[in-house]
């Protein structure tokens, strides 16, 4: 091997080793959203809204859903990532609450409650939806989706809910994501 013959192996050498030392780091960095674990369906996907007590019965209340987001490699602090509707059921009637989410199953804008307080609308298409979430004209294709919802077992019990959004314009409800 001449001198020239080993400038080029060691130019070939070391170049590769700076390569290697580049590739992995950057591969690491790459992959770390796939070696995350899953979030799996457990207790934590339940939002706590609310006292039993703050309810009334049969009067829609709205109220904001908050969580921390992370988006692969970039964790957001809290921030709002939809709404619900609860509706306090009667004593005796089960369930005791009904929590409807605040996506129209239309096209996904946000669901309001009407002025008289008899049902719910949405304004970009002018779906209509009675006080049971059932839809009142032809514009949304499904009613309102409802979401799991719990009590606690306190003296007045916190309701828990498992926020959900489904994919719009369908006629069944498919879970996003």
């Amino acid at each position: 091997m001449n001198r020239r013959d080993f400038h080029r192996l060691g130019s070939v050498v070391l170049g590769s080793l700076v390569k290697l030392a580049v590739a992995v780091p950057a591969a690491a960095f790459l992959l770390t959203p796939l070696r995350r674990p899953k979030k799996s369906g457990t207790s934590s996907d339940f939002e706590r809204l609310a006292n039993l007590s703050q309810l009334e019965v049969g009067v829609p209340k709205s109220f904001a859903i908050v969580r921390d987001l992370t988006d692969a490699w970039v964790k957001y602090p809290k921030e709002p990532v939809g709404s619900v509707w609860l509706v306090r059921q009667p004593d005796g009637v089960d369930p005791p609450v009904i929590a409807y989410t605040a996506e129209c199953p239309h096209l996904g804008c946000a669901i309001n409650l009407k002025p008289d307080g008899g049902g719910f609308f949405c304004p970009c298409h002018s779906s209509a939806f009675d006080s049971e979430g059932k839809p009142e004209n032809h514009v949304p294709p499904r009613p309102m989706d409802r979401l799991e919802v719990e009590l606690t077992d306190d003296d007045d019990p916190h309701v828990v809910v498992r926020f959900q959004r489904f994919q719009p314009l369908a006629e069944e409800k498919i879970p996003l994501a």
